[in-house]
């Protein structure tokens, strides 16, 4: 028996018996594999991770647009160094930035991605109100130190633009 989105190794499709070709023992790793991919757990750490790379890749490119330009203060200081000392600074601090987003990113991604799933497991339901409870608990969440007006507002812009771009991701595609 396929499962929509399951894969199938070529050539098993039509495999007497509706097995694609898998032995018993592959058909339990099959579903183990499905089981624990569907996970709220494994949604979150495959988020997580998924989010530290982007935002390694985000710090990255950020860093490229340092406020210590050569005719900054900074800059100026960091200029007069020799080029070896410049090569030296500049990589240890764009590895410092990628490094920051990444954990932020991978933070965020994990937090929203297991609350979503959370509520959708308890609503067993797959709607826009999923993201938008999921995006005001975390933005909340991760804004509460800073007093209930910055969580409110962090529950509303963040709850605001997770169902942006959920109801963005479940348009129709147009042919």
């Amino acid at each position: 028996m396929a499962f929509p989105g399951m894969y199938t190794p070529p050539g098993a499709g039509g495999a007497p018996g509706g097995a694609g070709g898998l032995s018993e023992e592959e058909q339990v790793w099959v579903k183990r594999f499905q089981r624990g991919s569907e996970s709220c757990v494994a949604k979150s750490i495959m988020a997580g991770a998924m989010g530290g790379a982007l935002g390694g890749a985000f710090g990255l490119f950020m860093s490229s647009m340092a406020y210590d330009t050569p005719l900054s203060p900074q800059g100026q200081q960091i200029t007069s160094l020799p080029v070896k000392e410049q090569l030296k600074r500049g990589l240890k601090d764009m590895g410092a930035k990628s490094w920051s987003s990444a954990k932020n990113f991978a933070m965020i991604g994990g937090i929203y991605s297991g609350v979503e799933c959370g509520i959708e497991s308890f609503r067993a339901k797959s709607d826009l109100q999923n993201s938008a409870i999921a995006g005001c608990i975390t933005g909340a969440g991760l804004a509460y130190k800073a007093g209930p007006q910055a969580a409110l507002f962090g529950c509303a812009g963040f709850a605001a633009f997770s169902t942006a771009i959920d109801a963005w991701m479940r348009m129709p595609e147009s042919d």
